[in-house]
């Protein structure tokens, strides 16, 4: 039997051997602790423009652990230990902590969390765009019950709007921008009980197209919502789960297009060649649904027919900026959270490497002098990764020891509960025996769940550009759109705004702190 004195020393030498050297030199922390003091201090002069556009990027499920781990994903899949890598939104300079539960729940859903940051009313779990007095699956708790998004108040400024997500377009997130419904799930009338649908109740497909009819750019997955049943899709021609849904035959792709002004250029592309092919500068409304359902996870991304999130939001904010008045911009990296629920982290990680970069094109295409960005989540995931790892170590690998428990090794990676309990022989099944590093691989989970759940602690929000420093301790998570809007001027608290000169102006804020400083006799 080895000593374990001997091990000790073993990993003592090899943890040494993986210091690189600058970091052995007091002076490389010094310098590097000085240098965010100095960027620290440079905060003090606060950005108080008026946000002329306003992005945000909206992790499903993108919890700190999450987020921690997607950083040394970043960094190994450029060759480094990936500890020290930073993300686009590490470089944000604000950040605060958001509170996510339901009104109804502890834990909570992404219907009532998408409520919560685009209406700025918390609801129930399972309701989208209503207030919690409206009951989930009860079609007449909603009339009158409605909230309107931040999404409606910027089209209501005259700013051009856009939604992007890797899942269906009427998926919980996008749909809390547009649609009023008591059941998230409501996808078309085919989802739907037939007493919601004597009701008078709408499917949330149908809303789309109906409830605010000039949305500018619309990307994401979806397709087969928006045909009548049984209708072949275009790109799976022989997939029955592909076929359209629809009971009441519209096609609403043709909707969309009737809804359009005659002198405006409206275009629906289903395939990423077609995307490309665009000449954006006579694009007014896109349209792209690139899947029957919710798109492929990037990891197993056609190339040809499917675009990534970073070429969907470098497509919309090409098309919505041409309007002067600015834009107002949801992204969803909406596939972070299947990829937690099937207990597949490397599907869920990379999802969310993804949608940083997505951060990063947006970043560049815009200025922090008129456009607020602001990065979130909607709730967390009992994903956790621990094992005392040694810096480097594969994010998706093994911790450096057995269990003292049953002696077998196991993943750094682990979830509380989900699909990859498994049990071999009575005991904990031995991943040194399986293939831990595939895609596909589901991390052990304590808990035999068929989909892995939502986790309930706090997530982070991530701010920059202009009065991004009214994100800042801990908020409550119907916070966030409020602040959005007054950054940006639109919604209901217009006061501190600037009455006249064009978006982008500064905010009316100073001069009124002028009038609260200065002698009456001096201003009048």
């Amino acid at each position: 039997m080895i000593s374990p004195f001997l091990v000790l020393a073993i990993g003592t030498c090899l943890t040494n051997s993986l210091v690189p050297e600058k970091e052995k030199d007091p002076s490389y922390w010094r310098k590097q602790a000085q240098a965010t003091l100095k960027n620290a201090l440079a905060l003090q002069k606060l950005n108080t423009n008026v946000a002329k556009n306003v992005i945000m990027f909206l992790g499903d499920g993108m919890g700190v652990s999450t987020v921690t781990a997607a950083r040394i994903l970043k960094g190994q899949l450029h060759h480094n230990p990936g500890e020290e890598t930073m993300l686009e939104m590490d470089k944000f300079p604000f950040v605060a902590l958001s509170k996510t539960y339901n009104t109804n729940a502890q834990v909570p859903d992404s219907a009532g969390t998408a409520t919560a940051y685009l209406c700025g009313v918390k609801a129930n779990e399972g309701t989208v765009g209503v207030s919690a007095a409206t009951e989930r699956t009860r079609c007449n708790t909603t009339q009158g019950n409605e909230v309107t998004s931040i999404l409606s108040w910027a089209k209501d400024a005259g700013k051009s709007v856009g939604i992007v997500t890797t899942t269906r377009v009427n998926h919980a997130t996008p749909s809390a921008a547009y649609a009023h419904s008591a059941d998230r799930d409501w996808y078309s009338d085919n989802e739907m009980p037939p007493e919601a649908l004597s009701q008078g109740c709408k499917d949330i497909a149908f809303q789309l197209m109906h409830n605010i009819k000039d949305i500018d750019v619309i990307m994401g997955g979806g397709r087969k919502y928006m045909y009548p049943k049984n209708r072949t899709d275009v790109e799976y021609k022989m997939d029955e789960k592909s076929r359209g849904t629809r009971l009441d035959g519209l096609n609403l792709i043709d909707k969309w297009k009737s809804f359009k002004p005659s002198n405006k250029h409206s275009h629906f592309v289903w395939n990423r060649t077609e995307l490309l092919a665009l000449n954006l500068h006579t694009v007014d409304y896109l349209l792209g649904l690139f899947e029957p359902g919710d798109m492929q996870y990037e990891l197993n991304r056609n190339n040809e027919t499917d675009p990534s999130l970073s070429e969907m939001v470098e497509v919309a904010i090409k098309i919505l900026k041409k309007n002067p008045k600015g834009f107002f911009l949801l992204v969803e990296g909406g596939r972070i959270d299947h990829g937690h629920h099937e207990g597949k982290a490397k599907q869920a990680l990379h999802e969310a490497v993804e949608m940083d970069q997505a951060i990063g094109q947006a970043g560049a295409m815009t200025s922090l002098n008129d456009t607020l960005t602001v990065v979130t989540a909607d709730h967390s995931h009992v994903f956790t990764f621990g094992g005392y790892t040694p810096r480097g170590n594969s994010i998706f690998g093994l911790a450096p020891m057995v269990s003292d428990t049953d002696k077998k090794p196991f993943t750094a990676i682990l979830y509380g509960n989900g699909p990859g309990y498994k049990v071999v022989d009575g005991e904990r099944e031995n991943v040194s025996m399986v293939d831990y590093a595939h895609n596909n691989y589901q991390a052990q989970s304590a808990v035999p769940l068929r989909h892995e759940t939502h986790g309930g602690e706090d997530v982070a929000v991530f701010a920059k550009g202009p009065m991004a420093h009214l994100l800042h301790g801990v908020h409550e998570q119907n916070y966030i759109p409020h602040m959005m809007a007054y950054a940006a001027c639109i919604g209901a608290n217009l006061d501190h705004c600037a009455q006249a000169g064009s978006a982008g102006s500064p905010a009316l804020a100073p001069l009124l702190l002028l009038l609260v400083l200065s002698p009456l006799h001096v201003l009048f």
